[in-house]
């Protein structure tokens, strides 16, 4: 007896542990009207929501970094060099370098943060949210920022004041709209900004390259005034004419770069192929949106239904186990109880 309850167990351990295909496609048929249901409301949602995400155009700009011929200046500052270096003066010479601090400079907080307030870019860049086609107008967040007062709606977590929002709001918001990437096998740098509006992505554009030539550009006077001046405090300090002549010479070339960085506009970078207003939008992908959505529909609804047929499965298979556990603790106890009387009628 106590062998045909074990094995009455393992049949039914092993009924629990089995998956019939039969079965599960039963299971999904018979809930076909709940699995279609669910999937068609999550293909609807998707649908409104990807109507909902206003468009956004990307601007690209190709640049080339800026570099000067081997002859002239450039040819000069390099036979300069060393005597440049003896005297504790940079004169310049690596272009590739300077083009790859450019690019960091690009994406640095600090020039992003200049770029936004120089040219007063605040609301543009964190409170708007669309484009209006028809009248071409940006769609202002009231919630961000009231247009009739031009004031500021962001209320501060600490104070409750409403203030603008922090630079690093700011940063992050632009950061998101802005690309830069190199080719490393040419060297050129692709340049790219994503707004609302196809016609301010591209002045945004063109605006940024201009203040990243003008950064450099004045970066690069800056250096050649220090060495000019540092070079003249050592003339003052030697009265060996040799040297003094070299100093001369390296001053004369330091004036040149000097004038050069200052008649060259495109000073980091020169624009090889030059942005346009971009006429198709770069996102969202609306299509992708709605299949992935109908598609996560259909994944969770089949899910659910097998979720729920199992559970129930699983509480009918423990119901009938309880049921079997209390009739063989019976069986068991009258079995022990029979051969007690047997044993103890044998005894007499």
């Amino acid at each position: 007896m106590e062998n045909d309850v074990q094995t009455n167990v393992r049949v039914i351990q092993e009924y629990d542990d089995e998956i019939d295909l039969r079965e599960l496609f039963g299971v999904l048929w018979a809930g076909k009207i709940k699995i279609l249901a669910i999937t068609a409301v999550f293909a609807v949602a998707s649908v409104i929501y990807a109507l909902s995400v206003p468009n956004q155009y990307k601007a690209t700009a190709l640049l080339a970094p800026a570099q000067s011929s081997g002859g002239g200046l450039s040819g000069a500052l390099g036979q300069l060099g060393g005597l440049a270096s003896l005297a504790g003066v940079s004169i310049g010479g690596g272009e590739s370098s300077e083009a790859q601090i450019a690019q960091e400079i690009m994406k640095s907080w600090s020039f992003i943060e200049g770029f936004i307030a120089d040219n007063d870019l605040a609301v543009e860049v964190f409170a708007a949210e669309g484009w209006s086609k028809g009248s071409n107008t940006l769609k202002i967040n009231d919630d961000a920022y009231d247009v009739e007062k031009k004031e500021w709606l962001i209320e501060d977590v600490d104070t409750g004041e409403l203030r603008p929002p922090t630079s690093w709001k700011l940063f992050e918001s632009f950061s998101e709209r802005l690309a830069v990437s190199e080719d490393k096998i040419s060297g050129l740098v692709s340049v790219s900004i994503e707004y609302y509006s196809p016609q301010m992505a591209k002045q945004w554009l063109d605006m940024y390259v201009a203040a990243i030539n003008a950064h450099m550009q004045q970066r690069q006077v800056a250096k050649v005034t220090n060495n000019i001046n540092y070079l003249q405090a050592q003339i003052e300090k030697t009265a060996i004419a040799e040297m003094q002549e070299v100093f001369y010479t390296i001053i004369e070339e330091q004036i040149k770069s000097k004038m050069l960085a200052e008649a060259s506009p495109d000073y980091a970078f020169v624009a090889v192929s030059p942005s346009m207003v971009p006429e198709e939008k770069s996102q969202p992908k609306r299509a992708l949106i709605c299949i992935l959505g109908t598609l996560l529909g259909g994944m969770l609804s089949v899910l659910w239904v097998l979720v729920i047929h199992y559970a129930k499965i699983d509480e009918a298979l423990l119901s009938k186990r309880f049921k079997f556990d209390v009739i063989q603790s019976l069986v068991v106890s009258q079995y022990a109880q029979a051969v007690a009387v047997v044993k103890a009628k044998l005894k007499k």
